[in-house]
């Protein structure tokens, strides 16, 4: 067999390809021996949480692989969940890459989990003009909470701060106190009580001054060359960004209701999709959120309890009697949810993770509103179902309900398949409705309204069930 010759065009760019790869190798390593030492910065705001400890424990984790000199974690939090804080410390104490903890900028605060994540690092600083200590408690949504803690849970806090401070050859009396007695201290006080290490002004500052110090890892001990190093941010995933925002107990409640609410208009309309849909997502992306929050499931039981009544308030017509207990149910799971009984969750100066009272009586009236309207059409439903039996008009026998003067008789064309229960349309309204035999009715057919139960119709195919028998 004769092979042809390679055409001198393709082997030359062959050979050029293969050329700028050893070329590119080549500068990449000679640019690997030439580049300066690496300083990593990863900012940290607002509360602690889980995403938080993970994103911490994943800039720990790049810094190492990089073999970076230095990472340098930028603070500014008014605090957040203990169990978060102590993943956090854990993290931090068992860094082998030297980690330093700069409360800036100016005003910035190390609040409660703030204070031990600073009291952890290797280096502690704080930028003049910013606090460190333990903060008035708070509860997640901002309001002031009773003192009900226990001293279990506070000697415990006390404990870690200590052995902290001693592992890290800090004060630990004054550490000790922001746990015991909510102590704050300034920039300058915390430098005098022997809290933190130094104080800069900026990040330049923070790494000319930490120049040629010795620290002191779990691998030993590391001399820092910072000279003409280059910072590299480290920054939040856009995913761990989602998460962060609805990680927030406010935002959890409404994400859980208004998905319950998204089934609940599925329930009541079958066939239109968007609802449920929307429903699904929104009680999804809420138990996302209760992931990464301390919740209670008496608080979820409660709040499945109220879309079961308020299901029921649609199927079974309860005048109004199920829909009050459903949004009862709701409240009763808003403030459970996030609550924690028993005392002693939660040393001093950590929130106490709650829903917003004002969120629970927006949501509450919401749903009041609902099971109010119902309510409202169910009666008249059978006040004028009596006025037109007293009055001799034909009635349906759906116990009084129907408005039987304006509705039975009335005919239609059906918008979404009942099976047996669907979506049919009477001139310009859409109603739910369910077939009087059972049957799946197709979209399209005409039916005929013979009974109304609250907000329910019980129709009929015009033709008779003949015509429908054995189609889809």
């Amino acid at each position: 067999m004769r092979v042809a010759k390679p055409n001198a065009l393709i082997l030359v760019l062959c050979l050029a390809f293969v050329g700028l790869g050893l070329v590119s190798l080549f500068v990449h390593h000679r640019g690997a021996a030439a580049q300066s030492s690496t300083v990593m910065l990863l900012r940290i705001e607002d509360t602690i949480n889980p995403i938080k400890a993970r994103v911490i424990a994943r800039a720990a984790a790049t810094a190492s692989e990089a073999d970076a000199e230095l990472l340098v974690i930028e603070l500014d939090t008014p605090g957040g969940l203990y169990g978060s804080t102590r993943d956090i410390v854990e993290t931090l104490l068992e860094s082998p890459v030297p980690i330093a903890v700069f409360v800036s900028p100016r005003g910035a605060q190390a609040g409660s989990a703030g204070t031990f994540i600073t009291a952890a690092a290797h280096i502690a600083a704080m930028a003049p003009g910013s606090n460190i200590g333990a903060a008035t408690p708070v509860s997640g949504s901002g309001e002031d909470i009773g003192e009900t803690l226990a001293d279990k849970v506070t000697n415990d806090a006390a404990a870690l701060i200590r052995s902290i401070a001693e592992e890290r050859g800090r004060n630990p009396d004054p550490l000790e106190q922001t746990v015991r007695t909510a102590a704050s201290y300034s920039a300058t006080e915390a430098l005098d009580e022997g809290i933190i290490d130094l104080l800069a002004d900026d990040l330049n500052d923070l790494l000319a001054k930490l120049d040629g110090q010795v620290v002191t890892t779990v691998d030993g001990e590391r001399e820092l060359n910072l000279t003409g190093s280059q910072v590299e941010p480290l920054k939040m995933q856009w995913r761990e960004r989602f998460v962060d925002f609805i990680a927030n107990p406010n935002i959890a409640f409404l994400l859980i209701s208004l998905g319950s609410l998204g089934l609940i208009f599925e329930l009541m309309t079958p066939g239109t999709i968007g609802p449920g849909i929307a429903g699904i997502i929104c009680l999804g992306l809420g138990f996302l959120a209760l992931g990464n929050l301390p919740f209670n499931w008496a608080g979820i039981a409660f709040i499945v309890l109220a879309v079961v009544l308020a299901a029921l308030e649609i199927f079974v017509s309860g005048f109004g009697a199920l829909g009050i207990g459903a949004v009862v149910s709701l409240i009763i799971g808003g403030v459970l949810l996030f609550g924690s009984f028993g005392g002693g969750a939660v040393p001093v100066g950590f929130p106490d993770v709650s829903v917003n009272p004002w969120v629970l009586v927006g949501v509450g009236g919401f749903f009041a509103l609902i099971a109010g309207y119902l309510a409202f059409e169910a009666v008249m439903s059978r006040v004028q179902g009596r006025r037109a039996a007293v009055a001799g008009t034909p009635h349906s026998d759906s116990d009084g309900r129907s408005e039987t003067g304006r509705l039975v008789g009335a005919t239609g064309t059906v918008t979404s398949a009942l099976r047996p229960r669907g979506v049919v349309s009477l001139g310009d309204e859409t109603w739910t409705a369910m077939s009087s035999d059972g049957l799946t009715v197709p979209a399209g057919r005409r039916i005929r309204v013979v009974g109304v139960s609250g907000l329910v119709l019980t129709v009929e195919v015009i033709g008779g069930a003949q015509s429908v028998e054995g189609q889809e």
